[in-house]
């Protein structure tokens, strides 16, 4: 999930949890910062902005507008044609969008009003933006305490050396990213691994998943799936 920030008077952000999000921000040439997994980090988070836009990866999410946002709006004047349009444009789409909720429909109104504008199709739209192959997998640990994690769920500060054995393994795929959490509920770490093809997202995950339970108290029966690797990092086949 990531807040997409601009700089200048009006700052845009959209936060979300898909794969590769990333990359898809940085052709638009605007930064990204990360939240904490959850609508109400997410809601918050775009609060901090005069344009916040928020979706997570299940498609919850809402485009909010701050009031000195939607003052300028009304209140500027264009200098010339193109300036004109954009205010009136701009004034549209904060009376289109629930900004009180996440809604669907004024969602779906807004990316057909957009579409139309711009004269571009749903098959253009989609192609804009591919997902990476994702995997998400967990393993049953002695004790979920010793996994602290840090910068918005996406690294870890302990069990101390842990995080390092995740970069160095990611650092081996192409796209690769890699995240390991806590659960909240029950003594087990999430795991979740996207690169750029379906067998190497797998292999990351299980690769990564062989580290927590070999080296970091992993419990119960060790799952076949889970790949061993040796000191330096290597698969052991």
């Amino acid at each position: 999930m990531s807040t997409v920030r601009t700089s200048g008077p009006m700052a845009s952000s959209s936060l979300r949890r898909a794969g590769a999000p990333t990359p898809l921000a940085a052709s638009t040439q605007v930064p990204v910062v990360f939240t904490p997994t959850g609508v109400k980090h997410l809601h918050h988070a775009a609060e901090e902005f005069d344009v916040g836009v928020y979706f997570e990866a299940n498609g919850h999410g809402t485009v909010l507008f701050s009031k000195a946002a939607i003052h300028a709006f009304h209140s500027t004047s264009g200098q010339n044609k193109e300036q004109t349009e954009a205010l009136e444009i701009l004034k549209a789409l904060s009376d289109v969008i629930n900004q009180a909720v996440g809604d669907a429909l004024s969602d779906m109104l807004l990316v057909i009003a957009v579409l139309v504008c711009e004269g571009r199709t749903f098959d253009q739209w989609d192609a804009a933006y591919t997902d990476l192959p994702s995997r998400q997998e967990k393993v049953k640990v002695a004790n979920r305490a010793d996994f602290v994690p840090i910068n918005a769920d996406t690294e870890l500060a302990a069990p101390a050396g842990l995080q390092d054995a995740i970069n160095a393994q990611v650092k081996k795929f192409t796209n690769g990213r890699c995240f390991v959490r806590p659960s909240g509920t029950e003594d087990i770490v999430r795991v979740y691994a996207e690169a750029a093809t379906r067998d190497e997202t797998e292999l990351l995950a299980n690769i990564v998943c062989g580290i927590v339970y070999d080296s970091f108290g992993g419990v119960g029966a060790r799952p076949e799936k889970f790949v061993r690797v040796d000191g330096a990092g290597n698969v052991v086949a």
